[in-house]
């Protein structure tokens, strides 16, 4: 419901009569003009001082007279936080006009035209007068649509209807009331999940509305706080466990034991995985009983690891063949199967490295027959397969979301892709010959030759994979992402470059094209050559590029003409073309000197990010979480053991694939998250208090410091 307060103009400061249309009935209410409703130049009635003296008698006898115009004095009492005083108010408004209460207020100097009562308590998290106005007199705040919403129904008709700014500031209002963890935590039934929601809403309208982008980021860091603090207000284990095993909003099937943590990390809420209390959890699911490992040096880890590759086969057979006991249970554990995946990668590795170093003088044509092919098209098979298995229990969405996914499966494609090529080379050799054919006589597409490129380059992704476990790493995980921040600057930078590159080649790509290959014999008979530098586009990309290492001649830009006869057999004429030269080397040096200047920002932008910081310790808690989370989903054994067919491994997909899961009401986690609400306002209230006291302690400080200074003066 709104309201529009259509007033009189003001003479010198005073209302001359106190007049509201209800927009919604179209009556016109006249309070008629008085000395009550009177107001100084900034907008302050007697009402106002009344409220802001906290006194309920003066108060209720203002309201008394008929002639009486409270304006937003009930906002006033709203925002001081007086709910008696407020209620008084409301009544009033009541009995002007029914449903007035519920209007937003116009021409007020303190607060917006949308500003209603339940949105000013809103903002201010007035947590009393929130339960107050929503229970008792049920006032609503109406949820605000995107920027990037265009309905026919608000959007469309409230952007014919006001200017552009005024939507936005309305909106923005909007989501400041219903950001509040006051308001979130009356409204909601799960405020982890409404704040969570409500974070990526508000990342979206800031991506969006750019002229808005720090108010909208700032809530958005406002609603991650809350909900870490949240987190933060369980004592017991019991308790975290409980809000992470909570299945409401969680959209896929999941036998994962944690489906909020899937939420937080879906959203990108860094600071509620990376709270202790959350990583406590992950901590000891991840170990799962095994807290020894947690004690072990690391080079007693290393060696754990290489101990694995030996036990490999037997671990395989015993979860085989008897997978309900002890000892199989404890090597299913998420740390077990991390360490049985990496002993797994490490022999991959070594095939991968023993086919790449294979002699290429005595390689014939066809595929490489070192012996380790097929065992290493077995693991390729088998990562394959865990790749779909993840995607189907992720879904393709959550899956390609992460980089290191893109990356691994770019490195399996060009594994598949070096097999179709033996595989062709194998066909070709069968079919035309030629296998004992020397290298040099092969042609240049020879599929072969093609195998052999794309197995160089899929052999240098397996073994950059092992940075990926770097990142798992106290101590190189912030290294590792700050190197990751730093690379995403260095494309930034490539791009401009490249711009730059394009701008300076597309000038310079044929002006001394005339002038290629020609020679100059100077009068000491010296012959000089022109470079062929900017004579056609590749070279002059070329040049300019090389130049950017300072590897490019410097006589580059000159222009070299060749001798012209003249009328003595004897003589010959030199000839200069001065301003092309000229235009060359200007051309020449300017984009030498913009890559310098251009050097020195990214040099100061990479010092910059490469320093480690408590965001960055943030996102190394995030990401080891990702990698937790997957080694939780896997299968116990990993590639290539895990292409052999087992119940649990069918279980598990069959699992993901059936219908989404319908939020069950769960009494526990209503009582732990009204404990932890409770907790929450109880530490706020101390910190007021705490901030209160010492604003005492220095005013008081202040005083005493006067009233030496008076004596000292007496």
């Amino acid at each position: 419901m709104v309201r529009c307060c259509t007033r009189v103009p003001r003479v010198h400061g005073v209302e001359k009569a106190g007049y509201h249309r209800n927009i919604v009935t179209g009556i016109d209410v006249d309070n008629g003009p008085g000395p009550l409703s009177r107001m100084t130049a900034s907008g302050i009635t007697a009402l106002h001082i009344a409220i802001e003296e906290k006194n309920i008698c003066m108060v209720k006898f203002l309201l008394s007279h008929p002639e009486i115009d409270p304006g937003d004095a009930h906002l006033y009492a709203i925002r001081e936080n007086e709910t008696k005083i407020a209620a008084m108010i409301l009544d009033k408004l009541n009995e002007i006009s029914p449903g007035l209460e519920y209007a937003s207020v116009t021409h007020s100097s303190d607060f917006p035209d949308e500003a209603t009562p339940l949105a000013i308590a809103a903002q201010y998290g007035h947590y009393e007068l929130i339960q107050y106005l929503i229970e008792h007199r049920l006032h609503r705040i109406q949820r605000p649509h995107p920027p990037n919403c265009n309905c026919l129904s608000v959007c469309k008709r409230e952007r014919e209807i006001y200017d552009s700014l005024t939507v936005d500031r309305k909106r923005i209002f909007l989501y400041r009331a219903i950001s509040n963890p006051a308001y979130i935590c009356l409204t909601e039934e799960d405020p982890i999940l409404a704040s969570f929601n409500l974070s990526v809403e508000l990342k979206m309208a800031a991506s969006y509305d750019r002229e808005f982008y720090n108010e909208y980021i700032q809530l958005s860091e406002q609603l991650s706080k809350f909900a870490t603090d949240l987190i933060g207000c369980a004592r017991k284990a019991q308790e975290v466990e409980t809000v992470l095993k909570r299945t409401s909003g969680f959209t896929r099937t999941s036998r994962f034991i944690y489906p909020r943590l899937l939420i937080a990390l879906d959203y990108k809420q860094k600071t509620f995985v990376a709270h202790p209390n959350v990583q406590e959890m992950i901590e000891n699911k991840w170990v799962d009983g095994w807290y020894e490992w947690r004690m072990r040096k690391t080079w007693l880890q290393c060696l754990t690891v290489l101990l694995r590759i030996i036990l490999l086969p037997l671990i395989a057979l015993i979860i085989l063949i008897i997978p309900n006991t002890k000892i199989a249970k404890f090597f299913s554990s998420p740390v077990n199967k991390f360490l049985h995946s990496v002993a797994s990668y490490l022999v991959f590795l070594i095939i991968v490295f023993i086919i790449s170093n294979a002699d290429k003088n005595k390689q014939l044509r066809g595929p490489p027959d070192t012996g380790f092919e097929p065992i290493l098209a077995i693991f390729v098979i088998s990562y394959l397969w865990s790749i779909i298995r993840l995607i189907i229990m992720h879904g393709p969405k959550r899956y390609f979301r992460a980089p290191w996914n893109w990356y691994e499966t770019c490195m399996i494609f060009l594994f598949v892709l070096t097999f179709i090529c033996w595989i062709d080379a194998a066909i070709d050799v069968r079919i035309n010959g030629q296998r004992d054919l020397e290298r040099k006589y092969w042609h240049k597409y020879d599929p072969t030759l093609i195998g052999e490129g794309i197995y160089c380059l899929a052999t240098i992704m397996a073994f950059f994979r092992l940075m990926f476990l770097c990142q798992l790493n106290y101590h190189l995980g912030p290294l590792q992402l700050s190197l990751g921040k730093m690379i995403r600057d260095v494309t930034k930078f490539i791009v401009i470059f490249a711009i730059v590159l394009l701008a300076f080649t597309s000038g310079l790509c044929k002006l001394y094209q005339y002038y290629d290959d020609m020679v100059q014999i100077d009068k000491s008979n010296i012959k000089i050559q022109q470079v062929s530098s900017f004579v056609n586009f590749p070279s002059s990309l070329k040049t300019l590029f090389w130049a950017v290492f300072c590897m490019s001649p410097i006589e580059s830009a000159d222009v070299i003409i060749e001798n012209l006869p003249s009328d003595s057999e004897t003589e010959t004429i030199i000839n200069y073309h001065t301003f092309t030269e000229i235009i060359g080397y200007i051309a020449f040096a300017s984009h030498r000197k913009r890559h310098r200047r251009m050097d020195l920002w990214s040099n100061r932008g990479w010092q910059n990010e490469s320093l480690p910081s408590s965001p960055i310790r943030a996102i190394t808690r995030s990401f080891s979480s990702k990698v937790y989370v997957d080694f939780m989903l896997m299968t116990t054994l990993p590639p290539p053991f895990n292409i052999i067919p087992t119940f649990a491994g069918f279980q598990t997909v069959a699992e993901y694939v059936k219908e989404t899961l319908e939020d069950e009401k769960d009494e526990i986690f209503d009582q732990v998250m009204m404990q932890l609400v409770q907790r929450y306002f109880r530490m706020k209230s101390r910190e007021i208090e705490k901030t209160n006291i010492e604003k005492l302690r220095r005013e008081l400080i202040e005083v005493r410091g006067l009233l030496r200074e008076a004596l000292e003066a007496a």
